[in-house]
């Protein structure tokens, strides 16, 4: 289900905030949507999303990049020369197909 049209995201300062009171000070997630007026679903998923952001972190794996992602990537050397070496093997391997169809 989509947003209302015009609502913000929360900042991160805010789910900082609420993070901290929740693991140190031990505050529960419906006290806590209380104290900040949000829906008690949308903070238990800031919270759930956190944790795993956390639990991730410590486990060594980068967090996930978001959004699209960039079409152009820098290559380097090697690859572009693997790229035009598959190119090629696949352009002579399409004209060997045509002719053995007969359509050159």
């Amino acid at each position: 289900m989509s947003r209302k049209k015009g609502k913000q995201n929360t900042p991160q300062s805010i789910i900082d905030d609420m993070m901290r009171m929740h693991n140190e000070a031990g505050v529960t997630v419906r006290e806590l949507s209380n104290a900040y007026k949000m829906p008690f679903k949308s903070v238990k998923n800031m919270v759930t999303r956190e944790n795993n952001k956390k639990r991730r972190m410590e486990a060594g794996l980068e967090p996930r990049k978001r959004g699209r992602p960039s079409k152009r990537h820098p290559q380097t050397e090697k690859e572009k020369d693997n790229e035009i070496k598959r190119l090629k093997m696949e352009n002579e391997l399409l004209r060997d197909f045509l002719r053995a169809a007969g359509r050159k």
